[in-house]
């Protein structure tokens, strides 16, 4: 069993919106979310949160912002008895590996679990070829972007990827739970 999930926050955890979540007053729990993600920490697994933000630094979005957008989510998931051991984001990357790729080699190294015991949900394509590079095994959700990224055509150096409708489905391949598993 896994012993750390690593979760991409917008379009997996919370709703996505376009262009970013710019504001605490725009951030909802997608539908589950909250007891997916106490289940993960009943069942004693750490849980992170990875987001890419894009707007970081521009506008509105600066880090007192991304505090209180991270607050925020702990807040939202606290009357589910859910937890986050740990909230972080991605820069833009070295322009070579996928962008997540640092902010997971050192999320593993941090909470000190081995590549082999941590599994990333996530939806979009650039964030499982990072959870790949790292040796972490994939969870792609079809919600967000997930069925653009599995409609385009998953990247041989992905596989082996398992797949869920959504977080809920998720946790419940994690977990063993019957009906969790994903039509490929």
């Amino acid at each position: 069993m896994a012993r750390l999930v690593v979760i991409e926050r917008d379009g997996v955890l919370v709703e996505a919106v376009s262009p970013a979540i710019r504001h605490p007053g725009e951030m909802r729990l997608l539908p589950g979310a909250g007891e997916a993600i106490a289940r993960l920490n009943r069942a004693g697994i750490l849980v992170a949160v990875i987001t890419r933000q894009p707007l970081l630094g521009r506008g509105p979005l600066d880090e007192a912002m991304l505090h209180r957008l991270h607050d925020h989510l702990r807040d939202l998931l606290a009357p589910t008895g859910a937890r986050l051991d740990h909230i972080g984001h991605v820069d833009g990357g070295n322009g070579r590996d996928p962008a997540a790729l640092p902010a997971i080699r050192e999320l593993l190294r941090r909470m000190r679990v081995p590549a082999d015991e941590a599994v990333l949900i996530g939806h979009c394509l650039d964030d499982l070829q990072a959870a790949s590079a790292a040796g972490i095994a994939r969870i792609l959700v079809r919600g967000g972007r997930g069925r653009a990224t599995q409609g385009a055509g998953i990247p041989a150096q992905v596989m082996p990827l398992r797949i869920a409708d959504d977080i809920v489905g998720a946790v419940d391949r994690l977990l063993g739970v019957e009906g969790g598993e994903g039509r490929a």
